[in-house]
């Protein structure tokens, strides 16, 4: 059997999947998150995505859910049509992070995962700050191997769809930019754009700002989620951009925790 795995981030908005060795995450894709999913549907789309790049068997599956009722689904799934139970965080294996939240239970499963992914890829910054722009844009605070806590914000998409349905006359928007500065907008489509882009920037690095001086430095900012590489653009804190960031947590622990 070779030893690849499938990693699974099952979060409000998407299913990320992804296929993976002891080197790096080799292909990732994802699915929308739906109540209708099966574990035969959930079954049949696995074995086809492996089917596509040419896996023939897996070693194991490691996943993290936030969303219960579709966490069994997917457990169920592997288990009838690839044949592995898969090795659930928390429940199955711990990280080596000191979690300090006043009470742990409540630290979404997806927040540890990343902000331990996070720690493991910058070991030389003594305070590390994960931003995920995900159904929610949260901050993750670690310093050395200490889980701090964290912010956690409306999401981008999440703002902007409670906007849209609140307001009749309002229009959907692209959420798109082409400058580096806001335009006073003379139309309502850039006055949302400009307004919804440039205020996630802005409130990321006057957040960033106000966390920097509550951490011991010096300390690395990376930002995952759909939108993290253009907001890192307008961005003046963030330093790095880690697509997948969950996904390369659940590699990271798997071949350090698992093997």
């Amino acid at each position: 059997m070779n030893n690849i795995r499938l990693l699974a981030d099952v979060g409000n908005t998407t299913v990320k999947l992804g296929i993976a060795d002891k080197n790096g995450i080799l292909f990732s894709f994802s699915l929308p998150t739906k109540a209708l999913y099966t574990a035969d549907s959930l079954g049949l789309s696995l074995l086809q995505m492996l089917s596509f790049h040419g896996i023939e068997g897996i070693s194991g599956v490691s996943l993290c859910s936030v969303v219960p009722e579709l966490g069994k689904t997917f457990y169920k799934a592997c288990q009838k049509y690839l044949n592995c139970t898969p090795a659930v965080f928390p429940e199955d294996f711990n990280i080596p992070l000191n979690n300090l939240y006043a009470n742990p239970q409540e630290v979404g499963a997806d927040r540890l995962m990343g902000a331990y992914a996070g720690r493991m890829l910058c070991p030389g910054s003594k305070s590390i700050i994960c931003i995920d722009y995900g159904t929610a844009t949260t901050f993750d605070c670690v310093t050395d191997m200490d889980y701090l806590g964290g912010l956690i914000c409306p999401g981008l998409f999440s703002a902007h769809n409670a906007l849209a349905q609140g307001t009749a006359k309002l229009p959907h928007i692209t959420l798109r930019f082409d400058r580096s500065v806001p335009l006073i907008g003379k139309n309502t489509v850039t006055s949302m754009n400009h307004g919804f882009v440039f205020g996630f920037a802005a409130m990321t690095d006057g957040l960033c700002e106000q966390l920097e001086k509550q951490l011991e430095g010096p300390v690395h900012i990376i930002a995952t989620g759909g939108y993290a590489e253009d907001l890192a653009k307008l961005s003046n804190k963030i330093n790095k951009v880690q697509q997948d960031l969950i996904l390369e947590g659940l590699r990271l622990a798997s071949y350090e925790l698992l093997a």
